[in-house]
Formats: structure tokens, sequence, C-alpha cells
């Protein structure tokens, strides 16, 4: 059984429970975050490969070729979109956090449920 693919389908199912069961703010955004954690999971283990090297050209490539360098090396590109995904979420996060802390400030509570009603 492939470890990183069922951890990364747990740290979804409870991201999606966090962001779709809870009531408050701040947990849904934690919800937020373990369920970018794991996507980003996933796709790092999709570019996984069993004593990949690093696929970075030296030298020593050249000699054994471009064909044994391409199937030994492991794929850099889930690894530069996860990089680039957790920029982006951790930004986003932020910018969630904030208007929380604005939510709370302007209604005096987290809760979405009285938040929604207040406005009513």
């Amino acid at each position: 059984m492939n470890f990183p693919y069922v951890i990364s389908v747990v740290l979804i199912m409870i991201g999606l429970y966090c962001v779709l069961c809870k009531r408050n703010l701040i947990k849904i955004i934690l919800g937020l975050i373990v369920l970018s954690d794991g996507i980003n999971l996933f796709f790092i283990a999709l570019g996984y490969k069993a004593g990949g090297i690093p696929p970075i050209l030296n030298e020593k490539i050249f000699e054994h070729g471009l064909e044994a360098f391409y199937e030994a090396a492991v794929d850099p590109l889930p690894q530069a979109f996860v990089l680039t995904a957790i920029v982006i979420s951790m930004s986003v996060i932020a910018a969630a956090l904030a208007l929380s802390v604005k939510i709370y400030q302007k209604y005096g509570t987290l809760d979405i449920q009285r938040i929604r009603r207040i406005k009513e």
C-alpha cells in the first residue's frame, strides 16, 4: 500500500470535514490549511520515484546518456507546482485570517450562523 497516498486522502477528508461541518471561521481556515496540505502531499507523491536521483544535470549524466538520466530522475514539475501552491495558499490564508479579524471586530463572533443572523 502506498503510504503517502493514504495519508493525503486522510488529510483531504479531514480538511473537507472541517470546511463543511464547522461553524467557527478559524476552524474553517484551519480545515483549508489541512486540505491544501493533503493536496500538496498527493502531488509530491505523484512525482516520487523510488531510488530516484535529483533532476540536476552534471558531467556524470552525459557518461550514461540522457535516457538513463530520464529513467532515474524524479519529476521536478510536481515539486515546482507544489512550491507555487504553498506560496499562494499561505497568502490566501493570511488574507482569510485578516478578514476573520475584521469580521470579529464588526460582529463580535466568528460563528458563521450567528453572523448570518446578525446581518439580516
